[in-house]
């Protein structure tokens, strides 16, 4: 098998599937309980919650877990909201975010909110000027993807918010940083969002876990679950602790050598666009910022049966987002790109264990298919 759509999910590795046994099957106690077993839970919990605060360069006081990116892009927008009611009912996104984060935009505008949609250049570049020329004195938020999941794109998070402390101090900004944390400079205080979500399934931790930062600036935040007060209150619910520990397993691993891994990543990513660019009617549509994510387009020929070919040969790559679930890409149709190019879009996303070997096998497939198919678009 070869797997080089790493921006969909990751492998996990054995030491977070066995921490995650041994607290399934012998650290078992509910954090909530108040005799020795909860309390010790408790008490790893929150060393838990430090080694991912610690990666994210944040107070662990202001981390709170969640089941999934989704839930934190939902619960980033609804408390920004909440917390600027009296501001204004305006947003402020761009056409290339993640649907968690577009699907909700859209289900407030029919609510009555009005959403401002910021289109990218053919390229999937968006300028800090941009998102700011948009901002108005009632935008209550700004959501602004740091990496883009299908482009690789890397978006100015820290010069939005400076540019906001400067034209609209009470404007909250998020940043879905679910494709960039540990894969580009990732540090809460540096990138200066209100709310920060993130996942570990895109990290070689476990799927049904993620976090999201929020910054002291938003005061009593609005919960997103009310119950038994767990997770400061804020999301109540007993906690998933065997994800949350592979998830930290999973910080650790990737943050050990972390230089390195991502070095590994970037070289990949030149050998495989010098690799590619000898395939006729291949086109490069973005190097981005992100050192794993690099998008094509075989010019013609339709991306499913292109990614139906390669996977039958057991390489694995993606027509888009995995949560398309086989729609056309929002994301490649934001580029304004001609039809034969955006039909064509395809995806190869890496990880620190893919090997050149790989990335030529992957480049010979894409050759074959070129050579011994009819272009249809």
């Amino acid at each position: 098998m070869i797997y080089l759509d790493y921006a969909a999910t990751t492998p996990v590795a054995r030491e977070v599937a066995d921490i995650m046994y041994q607290v399934l099957t012998e650290q078992f106690g509910n954090p909530s309980s108040q005799y020795r077993i909860g309390l010790e839970m408790k008490k790893q919990m929150e060393l838990w919650r430090k080694t991912v605060a610690d990666a994210l360069d944040c107070d662990p006081g202001r981390l709170f877990f969640t089941s999934c990116g989704t839930e934190g892009d939902n619960w980033a927008i609804t408390a920004a909201l909440w917390h600027n009611r009296r501001l204004g009912r305006h947003i402020v996104t761009t056409a290339v975010e993640h649907s968690a984060v577009l699907e909700p935009c859209r289900w407030l505008e029919r609510q009555g909110y009005e959403l401002t949609v910021l289109s990218p250049d053919s390229q999937g570049n968006l300028t800090a000027e941009q998102v700011l020329e948009a901002v108005r004195p009632d935008t209550a938020l700004v959501s602004v993807m740091l990496v883009n999941n299908e482009l690789g794109n890397l978006y100015p998070i820290a010069d939005i918010a400076r540019g906001l402390a400067a034209k609209n101090p009470q404007t909250l900004l998020h940043t879905d940083a679910v494709q960039g944390f540990l894969k580009v400079p990732c540090s809460a205080r540096n990138l200066g969002a209100d709310f920060i979500t993130l996942s570990a399934h895109k990290i070689g931790g476990p799927k049904g876990v993620g976090a999201l930062y929020i910054s002291p600036r938003v005061k009593l935040p609005k919960p997103l679950l009310a119950g038994g007060g767990q997770e400061g209150g804020l999301r109540s619910g007993t906690e998933a602790t065997a994800q949350i520990a592979g998830f930290s397993k999973a910080v650790e691993l990737r943050r050990d050598g972390l230089a390195e891994k991502l070095r590994h990543m970037e070289l990949l990513k030149a050998y495989a666009v010098e690799r590619l660019a000898s395939i006729p009617d291949l086109k490069i549509l973005s190097t981005g910022g992100a050192p794993h994510i690099l998008p094509v387009s075989l010019e013609g020929w339709p991306s499913q049966n292109i990614v139906n070919d390669l996977g039958s040969q057991d390489i694995f790559i993606s027509a888009g987002s995995a949560c398309h679930r086989g729609k056309p890409s929002h994301v490649v149709a934001a580029l304004g790109l001609p039809k034969k190019v955006a039909g064509g879009a395809v995806r190869l996303s890496f990880g620190p264990e893919t090997t050149t070997a790989e990335i030529d096998a992957c480049a010979d497939a894409l050759r074959v298919h070129h050579d011994t198919s009819m272009p249809m678009l």
